[in-house]
């Protein structure tokens, strides 16, 4: 005799292996969460010159998409300075050690800085196509914790700071693009087909203007 199939109202059996997992994932998630959320309380000194953009910084299948398993939160930064990928790492109260490329927490190496590149390169890769004009975006790698933070040598092409100094750092990239400029590259970045695996290209609805010179 067989056993009748479960009804739509049992709920299916959860090991207690999986509820672990689960509860980590959940509370690694909101601790994450809180870290960008920290990072995003210190950008609000920038001023209305600024706008922060939330975006998808992995891709599966050719389509940028969140990454469930990724240890990091981020967003870009649109300003006077151009255009900058922020990735939050939460470190908490662990030592952090900086040496060039390498960032060791706790034993580990994970492989920050070079995420922070690939997502940068992601986003001009985007945004260019989007506008038709090269976009650069540069990478940000920004700390969040109360553990100190040693450092033997910055990486190139990638700045570093704690989301203290975060908005210290963008200022300090000065006036590269125009407001105007950056209004649009920020209606770029918040079109969800400026992300997709065939980017949006501007058409009738929208035209991208260079800015325009003094006298000109």
């Amino acid at each position: 005799m067989h056993d009748a199939p479960p009804t739509a109202l049992e709920v299916p059996r959860v090991s207690p292996f999986d509820w672990a997992r689960r509860r980590r994932a959940e509370r690694d998630a909101r601790r994450l969460e809180a870290a960008g959320a920290r990072a995003l309380t210190r950008l609000d000194r920038l001023g209305p010159a600024w706008h922060i953009v939330d975006w998808p910084r992995t891709d599966t299948v050719g389509l940028y998409e969140p990454d469930p398993a990724d240890d990091r939160a981020g967003f870009l930064a649109i300003g006077p300075g151009g255009v900058y990928a922020v990735t939050v790492a939460d470190h908490g109260r662990a030592r952090v050690l900086i040496a060039g490329d390498v960032v060791q927490i706790n034993g580990k190496r994970p492989a920050y800085v070079t995420g922070a590149r690939r997502d940068a390169k992601r986003a001009a890769r985007a945004m260019s196509a989007a506008v038709g004009l090269s976009v650069p975006v540069s990478p940000v790698l920004a700390f969040v914790g109360s553990g100190v933070i040693s450092v033997h040598g910055l990486p190139k092409d990638c700045l570093v700071a704690t989301h203290k100094e975060l908005d210290r750092l963008l200022i300090a990239g000065g006036a590269r693009i125009s407001p105007a400029t950056a209004g649009k590259l920020s209606a770029i970045a918040r079109r969800p087909g400026t992300w997709a695996n065939a980017p949006y290209r501007p058409a009738g609805d929208y035209r991208w203007q260079a800015p325009r010179t003094n006298g000109r």
